[in-house]
């Protein structure tokens, strides 16, 4: 059995002792690449037994991305503790619940990527505002900001990718309300890094930042969704990503 949603890694761990009863191997696979997945495959993350993942493999290599164009990585030629499938877009993380472990902390990332973006071109934006000396006002173009840090910037990422994509469409972002939704996965991230003790600021306030969209909407909100909305799908209002 291939569970391949963002499911709860503690799930996946209960389930496999239930179904092994019955001679049934349990994998899961946390998946990333959004809408664009179906054309450009997805980055998946595995979890289960070498017998069953190893089964598995010619469907999960269908799925994975590929190479492609990515630049190979200095120092992992040749190396026999890495694993190669990694750089086709797809890696057997560990044991029952390690791929939707390592998915959950993918998104946990994710919403702090996305804050930091949506906080800054918050401020670009609102370097208009009459309550700054008029000498100090400027009237900036935040899609063609986004667009110049595609090339060659050190914060060019996808994410940066699908803002310019956005602001391209409607710099004002009039479609979007700023009710930005959470799928759970930055919870469960936060719940992790409580039973580890593991600091994570930029994690847990970007999250909250979230909770807080919900009352309040900014330039920043509104720029959050439009990022769901290019990656995902997602609409507002709806609590699936």
């Amino acid at each position: 059995m291939i569970d391949g949603g963002n499911t709860f890694y503690k799930d996946d761990i209960r389930r496999a002792v239930e179904l092994k009863k019955d001679g049934v191997h349990y994998v899961d696979v946390g998946t990333s690449g959004g809408v664009w997945g179906r054309e450009r495959g997805y980055c998946m993350m595995i979890g289960g037994d070498d017998a069953a993942v190893d089964r598995i493999d010619p469907i999960l290599a269908s799925l994975a991305p590929g190479a492609g164009t990515t630049e190979k990585t200095k120092h992992r030629e040749g190396r026999t503790d890495l694993d190669p499938r990694a750089e086709q877009g797809y890696l057997h993380c560990g044991p029952v619940g390690s791929g939707h472990f390592v998915k959950m902390i993918h998104n946990g990332i994710e919403y702090g990527l996305m804050q930091a973006y949506a906080e800054g071109f918050d401020i670009l934006a609102n370097k208009s505002s009459t309550k700054l000396p008029e000498a100090e006002r400027y009237d900036l173009n935040t899609a063609d900001i986004a667009e110049v840090w595609r090339r060659g910037s050190v914060v060019a990422s996808w994410l940066l990718d699908l803002t310019s994509i956005a602001l391209a469409e409607d710099a004002t972002l009039s479609a979007f309300t700023g009710e930005v939704a959470d799928s759970g996965e930055g919870r469960w991230t936060l719940d992790a890094a409580i039973e580890e003790e593991v600091p994570v600021n930029v994690l847990s306030a970007s999250l909250y930042a979230r909770f807080r969209s919900r009352r309040d909407h900014t330039v920043a909100d509104k720029l959050l969704s439009a990022m769901r909305n290019q990656f995902g799908g997602h609409m507002e209002g709806v609590k699936k990503g």
